[in-house]
C-alpha cells in the first residue's frame, strides 16, 4: 500500500500482547480478511528476541495483503525490519521537542533507505500538543482514550468532541484510540474520524473476522 497518510482510514488494528508468534500472526490474518489494512505492532511484554521474530512475521503478512505495518514507540524496530511507519507515545519523546524528535527520525529513515516512513503522534486530549506533531511533520495525530479503555484503564478521557475540532483544525487524518466498539463507534466516523484504533474489541471477540467486518462496514 502507498504510503501516502491518505491511507490511514478505516479500521486500525493494534496487536495484543500475545507471545506466541504463530498465534499472534493468525489472529491479525483473520483481520485483514476481514478488511484491516493497518496493523500496529505493539508488544509491551516481549523482550528484543520476540518482538524483530513478531516484527519480522507481521511485515510478511501486511506484504502479502498490500497493507500498512505500523511499530509502536521503537523507530530502530520500524526501520529494520523495513515498516511502513513508527506511532510515538509521550514516553517516546523522553526531554526532546516534538520537532527534534521528529526531525531526528526522518534523519534516520533517510539514512536507512526508508524516507517515506509514517510517523504518528499520541496526543491524548491535548490539541496543543496534536498542533505541535502536525507543525514537527507527523504523518496522522491519535487521539484517545476516546471512551474507557480495558488496555489503557488508567488513560485519560478525550472523548468525541475532540475529535470534530481536531478534524476542524487540521488536515491530518486523525486516529481515534480507547474502548471503542462497533456501538459507539458511528459517533466517532459522524464527527469525521478517519481511522479508529482498536486492541480488544477486536482481537478480543469471538470472530475475529466478523468483527473487522462490522467496523469497516462504517467507514463503506
Amino acid at each position: 500500500m502507498n504510503r501516502n497518510p491518505a491511507n490511514i482510514r478505516g479500521l486500525y488494528a493494534i496487536t495484543p500482547n500475545v507471545d506466541n508468534t504463530e498465534e499472534l500472526v493468525g489472529m491479525v490474518a483473520s483481520a485483514m480478511r476481514g478488511g484491516v489494512r493497518i496493523v500496529q505492532y505493539r508488544n509491551k511484554r516481549a523482550g528484543k528476541d520476540i518482538s524483530l521474530e513478531q516484527a519480522r512475521a507481521l511485515r510478511d503478512l501486511t506484504l502479502s495483503f498490500d497493507s500498512l505495518l505500523i511499530v509502536n514507540d521503537d523507530p530502530n524496530l520500524a526501520l529494520e525490519i523495513g515498516a511502513d511507519g513508527v506511532h510515538l507515545g509521550k514516553d517516546d519523546f523522553a526531554d526532546q521537542t516534538e520537532t527534534a524528535r521528529i526531525a531526528s527520525i526522518r534523519r534516520q529513515a533517510e539514512a536507512a533507505e526508508n524516507p517515506t516512513l509514517l510517523i504518528g503522534v499520541s496526543c491524548y486530549n491535548d490539541l496543543s500538543r496534536a498542533e505541535r506533531a502536525v507543525a514537527a511533520g507527523a504523518s496522522y495525530i491519535a487521539f484517545g482514550s476516546i471512551f474507557p479503555s480495558r488496555t489503557k484503564p488508567g488513560a485519560v478521557q478525550a472523548g468525541p468532541a475532540i475529535v470534530r475540532e481536531a478534524k476542524r483544525k487540521f488536515s491530518l487524518p486523525v486516529v481515534a484510540i480507547g474502548g471503542i466498539t462497533p456501538e459507539n463507534a458511528p459517533e466517532l466516523v459522524a464527527a469525521g474520524v478517519d481511522a479508529i484504533a482498536v486492541v480488544s474489541s477486536l482481537f478480543g471477540a469471538e470472530n475475529i473476522h466478523a468483527q473487522a467486518v462490522t467496523f469497516n462496514t462504517l467507514f463503506a
